[in-house]
């Protein structure tokens, strides 16, 4: 039922003569209905752009916001406990979903308590559109309570960035916003709403496209520039496709796996990449990288003609750039930001285009070709491949005495790999893990921070995918340092019953610190120690959901299908975990990919 107030209706009968005259005199002038207000055209706005969720916090600048919001039903609104998780949340659900991601905040703490979400978004390159409170517009400029310069705090870490002066602009503002947040290479857009231009009224009309001549990003790939990369793909002898987020974000997995079958060619994914190949394809070498594979860093420094789709070979892949152009190959490279084209490695034959339709016109041109590749080079190649394999390099020695942190991944894709799943994860030793142990066949199953690596992203993303995906199992991988970033969002999921299940890995440390003050500061572990923790059962249910403690290997497997079981219910598993356990392989600082220590032997 619905308790809201509302005045009693007045029939005719109830009014005087004079009254009924009155309300019988008809303006020729006046419109049909009054006009919306500012914060009515923004709701409308996002109607118009089939937003289904909201992520929020209110305050005192976006109240004619938040009123609009009250009036209709289509929106549902998200009420976090910090403004940095709202937008974390909208992150998640944009990742999982590839739709456009909404957060809302007030001004001045409300947008600065949300830049680490938008610098996390901007990194990753994920479509969302954040609106925040500003103070009226005369005051502007003059220190008003709660006033912040968002435009020109966040214009490093956005896409693009609107401060709407004129109520009359608002609707087109967001049309803009969306389509630049969600074409070319996607990123964050922030919309800055005065209160005033929230209150002042003007006609509605949401325009169905929009035109902007400073922006038009590349969708074709030059076609001279594709027979080039046909040309050298075929000549190789031994090749290497290296692919990453953007592969994900221009849900071009399918594509992808049409060019390896076709090409017969290993595979390697970033971070970020991961499920754009099935983890059980024979042709993927696994990840590649700082904590990457062996055979699929060996292979990337080796290989003779490099196909590199939607990555941009950053400090984690490649490690030192003067070691890997060392040896000698070519490069071709496909993303549709010309701007990460021979930023950091130079190469051959660049390909500016959404990777999509890259790889369908790379496909179709490679079957047209009368050539083939070299099979006896071909198979050498994978000889040599198969030969770094056999150093297994992601194999750990189970314990019966100490829960070891690799088992708990690998027990819980064991359990879940053919149920319907996502995996979020912090950042740390445990996100390297659950990249490592848990097998990906799909797409935007794996959602986690990249590019800036935030701490506390795991449990909002969870919250995201889990509304967008209320059938799904959404874990949380994350450890005792990173889950208390942003651990009151356990009562935003108790309130939009978002049944989440959290894996905390704890080990008592800041784990990724720890193992490099062990490998490199000579085993001083300054402020890496966790010597305070909560009793994360008890706190878990403080806050109403189950909590499960879990410090001994054979109870891993009973816990886990526990918290499966408990469908509608959040569940949080308190795992104790080896202290002393590093993630293996690694890439020190410095070093280049195929100087990789493969575990503590190696130190």
């Amino acid at each position: 039922m619905d308790f809201r107030q509302r005045k009693p209706q007045r029939s005719n009968m109830d009014m005087s003569v004079a009254e009924v005259k009155r309300a019988a005199v008809v303006d020729d002038n006046a419109p049909p209905y009054p006009e919306p207000n500012g914060s009515e055209i923004l709701v409308r706005s996002l109607q118009a752009e089939r937003v289904k969720y909201l992520w929020g916090y209110p305050g005192g600048a976006v109240l004619y916001i938040y009123d609009a919001l009250y009036k209709q039903d289509s929106i549902q609104h998200v009420l976090v406990r910090h403004e940095q998780a709202a937008v974390h949340a909208a992150d998640g659900y944009a990742r999982a979903t590839g739709e456009v991601g909404v957060a809302l905040v007030t001004s001045g703490p409300g947008v600065t308590n949300a830049i680490t979400g938008i610098a996390t978004a901007y990194m990753d390159s994920i479509p969302m559109v954040i609106i925040t409170g500003q103070v009226p517009t005369p005051a502007i400029g003059l220190d008003a309570f709660q006033e912040c310069d968002t435009v020109g705090i966040t214009r490093p870490i956005v896409k693009h960035n609107f401060l709407v002066k004129d109520v009359r602009d608002l609707a087109l503002t967001i049309k803009k916003a969306f389509h630049i947040a969600r074409t070319g290479r996607p990123g964050p857009v922030v919309v800055d709403v005065p209160k005033d231009v929230s209150l002042n009224t003007a006609p509605f009309h949401y325009p169905d496209t929009v035109e902007m001549r400073s922006y038009n990003p590349v969708r074709k790939g030059h076609g001279g520039q594709i027979r080039k990369a046909v040309q050298l793909l075929l000549q190789a002898r031994r090749p290497y496709i290296y692919t990453g987020g953007g592969v994900i974000l221009g849900n071009a997995s399918a594509e992808l796996r049409q060019l390896t079958d076709l090409l017969g060619f290993p595979c390697t994914n970033t971070l970020m990449g991961l499920g754009a190949i099935a983890a059980s394809d024979p042709k993927f070498l696994g990840m590649l990288g700082m904590h990457g594979t062996y055979e699929a860093n060996m292979a990337m420094q080796n290989c003779d003609v490099l196909l590199a789709v939607g990555a941009r070979f950053d400090d984690r892949v490649i490690g030192n750039p003067k070691h890997f152009a060392s040896v000698e190959r070519k490069i071709i490279h496909v993303d549709i930001d010309p701007s990460s084209i021979s930023k950091r490695v130079k190469v051959d034959i660049p390909i500016v285009g959404d990777v999509k339709e890259v790889l369908i016109e790379l496909t179709a041109q490679v079957r047209e070709a009368q050539a083939r590749p070299d099979a006896s080079a071909l198979d050498a190649w994978w000889n040599q491949i198969n030969d770094w394999r056999r150093r297994d390099c992601l194999a750990f020695k189970p314990s019966d005495d100490v829960i070891k942190p690799q088992m708990v991944v690998d027990k819980l894709w064991q359990l879940t790999k053919d149920r319907d799943t996502y995996i979020t994860s912090d950042v740390g030793q445990h996100q390297m893990w659950a990249a490592q142990y848990y097998r990906f066949e799909e797409p935007r199953r794996w959602i986690n921070s990249g590019g800036l690596g935030t701490m506390g992203v795991g449990l909002p993303y969870a919250m995201g995918i889990k509304l967008a995906k209320p059938d799904a199992d959404v874990f949380c991988i994350t450890g005792e340092g990173s889950i208390q970033m942003c651990i009151q969002e356990l009562s935003t999921c108790l309130q939009y019953k978002t049944a989440v299940k959290i894996v905390s890995l704890n080990n008592r440390y800041l784990g990724m610190v720890r193992q490099w003050q062990q490998i490199d500061y000579g085993g001083r572990y300054s402020h890496s120690y966790m010597d305070a923790l909560p009793d994360f059962v008890k706190l878990a249910e403080a806050y109403g959901h189950v909590g499960l403690l879990v410090d001994k290997p054979q109870d891993v497997e009973p816990a886990l299908r526990e918290a499966i079981r408990l469908k509608d219910r959040t569940v949080f598993l308190d795992v104790r975990t080896d202290p002393t356990e590093n993630v293996w392989p690694m890439v020190q600082a410095g070093k280049g990919i195929s100087e990789m220590l493969l575990g503590s032997e190696d130190l």
